[in-house]
């Protein structure tokens, strides 16, 4: 049901991923995509509660926590909680 039958508001959830180096990001199967599976499986886990997963992709691979040298892919996004550049 959507969230307007259910009387939920739909919560829609975006995943970012982040590796602070690109060792591995080549493989098929990455770091990232492990987490992107573990993030979108509790998301789906809450479903009852209205929880969607984005479809867009926030990855931030290669990118040390430590720098502030990223894109800022959500509109109205702080400085200060820089998310990954979209890679869709």
């Amino acid at each position: 049901m959507s969230g307007a039958r259910t009387g939920r508001k739909t919560i829609r959830c975006a995943i970012y991923t982040r590796k602070s180096t690109e060792e591995g990001l080549e493989q098929d199967f990455n770091s990232l995509d492990a987490q992107r599976e573990a993030c979108a499986a509790y998301v789906l886990s809450q479903k009852h509660e209205g929880w969607t997963t984005l479809s867009e992709r926030y990855d931030d691979g290669g990118y040390s926590g430590g720098t502030m040298e990223r894109a800022l892919p959500f509109p109205g996004c702080s400085p200060t909680s820089r998310p990954a550049r979209s890679t869709r």
